[in-house]
């Protein structure tokens, strides 16, 4: 492919010269009207012939108007007409062409995309597609300069297409824009009570309701309605007609409709559903997660502020990480697998983590690794579906007990080892709420949580249940007793709702 993907359908399917165009599109956003002056996040829109389909557009992309300056990028889906693809493809070109200029392709977000295995470069299926091309000229006309990312759509779940919007999603300069006519080639009040049925699909934010004729962009249209539901968006239908109520005979008629997607939360913040929890990538409080007075131990220091920037970057991916391998575990009783070339260099790093699930309050499960020996990634992962099905104080967790279960990761620091002269000198130099510990003595070992303070808040409380997890009596010592400690860093799903 050149450089520039050149018009295919300019002169069949809209005007082949500028003056013309920009006054056709003028002439349909005038019509349309300004309406709300919420700005959506992301609309469904018709790519048939302007003629036809022109009117119905023109009502979401109108919305847009307000967000002229603000909206930057454009990630562009549309179902596949002429050549079969596979999951979604990019183009190979520099920018796509009409009659009214160039738009430039963002090659980063473009970039960003390829690294999920459903999304490869395919120039063929891009050089004849319509289904991309026909909402330029909406959007050259609406907003400023501004970058794209244009995905031909071929058969691909809702969850593998949200996946990828996900990835590019952004905050207000990024727009989500699908492309989807609805039934084909049926009469008139046919047409009106399957396209009634798939705009309420839409509402309902509920990809398997759409009828296999519903909508011929159903792959793309899918997943967007899987992102928002996750995040939780609000919907609204602004056009519902076909071809009959524009420029066609009502006797074989095709259908359009038009709908805008609204974050009533914060847009900027990537979103996903775990367990019934919406949960939310955010920055966390500055606070210590562990709790107790702060240490000038230069090493300490440095562990808790690398940490913390690690869990303001890549928490939110840990978690839905954890809840994934408890989800895999529940279906084929395994792990959910990694790939380290998919994560960034920080994940891969070694790491060690302990997962700790409860239920109403209540322990459910809790297993972990006390020094690093493999990636945190993979660590969070085998860590997760071990404390939901290989604890040995719990049975298996079972498909029932998913909807209800808290999950927490908890990071490590390396294990420093205490020097002490007596149990009194030992106990002295605890820090209570700070300090998790591992104690050991004649082969028994075990290890607390700095979490576990919070239920055992006295010293002399939290070291003898912790003798008493090791096999060794509460009131044990001996001048072979050890101990280390070490401190931890923490996410929840709850730091992230």
């Amino acid at each position: 492919m050149n450089a520039i993907r050149q018009p295919a359908v300019a002169g069949q399917f809209y005007p082949s010269t500028a003056s013309e165009l920009s006054a056709a599109v003028d002439g349909y956003l005038d019509a349309a009207g300004k309406g709300d002056a919420r700005v959506p996040k992301a609309i469904i829109a018709p790519h048939a012939g302007f003629i036809y389909s022109g009117p119905i557009a023109a009502t979401a992309y109108a919305r847009l108007v307000p967000a002229r300056d603000t909206i930057k990028k454009v990630i562009l889906l549309g179902p596949c007409h002429r050549v079969a693809v596979q999951g979604l493809a990019l183009s190979s070109a520099d920018a796509f062409a009409t009659p009214l200029g160039e738009v430039p392709i963002d090659k980063d977000l473009a970039a960003k995309a390829l690294v999920l295995p459903q999304v490869d470069v395919f120039d063929p299926t891009h050089e004849m597609e319509h289904s991309l091309e026909v909402h330029l000229p909406f959007l050259q006309r609406v907003l400023d300069d501004f970058t794209l990312v244009p995905m031909v759509v071929g058969q691909a779940s809702p969850e593998i297409v949200a996946e990828v919007l996900n990835s590019l999603w952004g905050g207000p300069e990024t727009l989500i824009v699908i492309s989807s006519d609805l039934s084909h080639y049926l009469d008139y009040d046919s047409a009106r009570k399957i396209d009634t049925k798939t705009s309420e699909a839409i509402e309902a934010l509920a990809p398997a309701q759409i009828a296999r004729q519903g909508a011929c962009g159903r792959f793309p249209v899918g997943g967007l309605l899987v992102a928002a539901k996750d995040r939780d968006m609000s919907v609204e239908t602004v056009d519902l007609r076909n071809s009959g109520d524009t420029a066609g005979p009502k006797d074989r008629v095709v259908g359009y409709g038009s709908w805008l997607f609204f974050d009533e939360l914060d847009n900027t913040r990537p979103a996903k559903v775990v367990w019934g929890k919406t949960v939310r990538d955010k920055p966390r409080d500055d606070g210590d997660s562990t709790g107790g007075e702060e240490t000038a131990a230069a090493e300490e220091t440095d562990f808790g502020a690398a940490t913390k920037a690690l869990l303001d970057q890549h928490g939110f991916t840990l978690v839905l990480l954890a809840a994934a391998s408890i989800d895999h575990g529940l279906e084929h009783g395994e792990p959910v697998p990694i790939d380290l070339n998919s994560h960034p260099a920080a994940l891969r790093d070694k790491g060690a983590c302990f997962i700790t699930l409860t239920r109403s309050g209540k322990l459910r499960g809790c297993i972990g690794s006390p020094e690093a020996h493999q990636a945190l990634v993979t660590d969070v992962a085998q860590n997760a579906f071990r404390a939901g099905f290989k604890d040995p104080r719990f049975p298996p967790l079972a498909p029932s007990e998913r909807d209800d279960l808290h999950l927490s990761i908890s990071v490590l620091s390396p294990q420093t080892p205490m020097a002490f002269k007596s149990q009194n000198d030992f106990m002295a130099q605890l820090r209570p709420g700070r300090d998790g510990l591992v104690i050991a003595d004649n082969r028994r070992r075990a290890l607390f949580l700095p979490s576990v303070w919070e239920q055992l808040p006295d010293p002399a409380q939290f070291v003898g249940r912790l003798k008493q997890k090791a096999g060794l009596a509460a009131d044990h010592w001996s001048g072979t007793f050890q101990a280390w400690r070490f401190i931890t860093e923490s996410i929840s799903i709850d730091d992230l709702q």
